[in-house]
């Protein structure tokens, strides 16, 4: 895992920072754990775009995870492998029954080594565990928010959060973004941090390499017409001249919190925003 530079022998190379997938066993994804994978164009089954800025991209297959981790006994790990589909790894890993799995590649997991799950596996970098059964402190990744659902929480390139305390059937972890929240114990999370650290450092140079990715331009609302954004008119480089910026819709955009779900405010002692 590494990052390269290159010469600047266009100007879309001049500012590429992109990944030396040095880290990477193989090209060839396991058969059997492929799926299609069907794009959308940004469009519901109505056909009417719900999602901007969204096309075009290079053809993917989906490589089918197991977020759950809820086989017993040890497994070997047979590869590290790229995902187009995530920012991390995965690390196809191997049964004592045959059984192949991939899972999110943990920071630092190679090739020959082993992971487990199960409360009584040791607290080590890819074993699964309950989060009732891991000491404070533990970094941990891929967690469950309702247990035996699979992770949801810190899977991404470089994700990790922290056991903080336990305390009547509820654990307290510090969550990737500083939010300090409850979960039940007997949600499940991985031991370690996720792979592809250097993530955040590449640079894509140039917008076709966005277009690669399925990605499509984006426009600024304040160089539309008035007709067309609430931010458009004006003459020049003109401000919003509104209290607020606006969606193309007229909501409040740009940091308005948007959470409604009261249901679980309880489990949150403390929100991102109040760090």
């Amino acid at each position: 895992m590494g990052l390269k530079e290159y010469k600047p022998t266009s100007p879309g190379r001049r500012d590429t920072v992109a990944d030396d997938y040095k880290d990477i066993t193989t090209n060839k994804p396991e058969k059997s754990l492929l799926a299609p994978l069907h794009k959308t164009g940004g469009r519901n089954n109505r056909g009417r775009v719900t999602v901007r800025h969204r096309g075009g991209g290079h053809k993917r297959r989906y490589r089918i995870v197991d977020f759950k981790r809820d086989k017993a006994g040890t497994a070997t790990v047979m590869s590290i492998e790229y995902d187009p589909n995530r920012t991390a790894r995965i690390a196809l890993v191997l049964f004592e029954d045959g059984m192949k799995r991939y899972i999110v590649a943990p920071n630092g997991v190679t090739v020959g080594d082993t992971v487990a799950s199960g409360d009584d596996v040791p607290v080590e970098r890819g074993n699964s565990r309950s989060l009732g059964s891991l000491p404070t402190g533990t970094l941990v990744h891929n967690i469950e928010v309702t247990p035996g659902k699979g992770g949801q929480m810190a899977k991404s390139a470089g994700a990790v959060a922290q056991v903080m305390a336990h305390e009547s059937g509820y654990t307290l972890i510090r969550l990737p973004s500083g939010e300090m929240r409850r979960l039940l114990s007997g949600c499940s999370a991985t031991v370690g941090q996720v792979s592809n650290l250097d993530h955040k450092n590449e640079k894509l140079g140039k917008a076709g390499r966005n277009r690669h990715r399925g990605f499509r331009p984006t426009v600024r609302g304040s160089v539309m017409s008035p007709a067309a954004h609430p931010h458009g008119g004006g003459e020049g480089r003109s401000g919003i001249g509104m209290p607020g910026p606006k969606t193309k819709w007229g909501k409040p955009a740009y940091g308005v919190r948007t959470r409604r779900n009261k249901r679980t405010n309880k489990f949150i002692l403390r929100r991102r925003y109040d760090r």
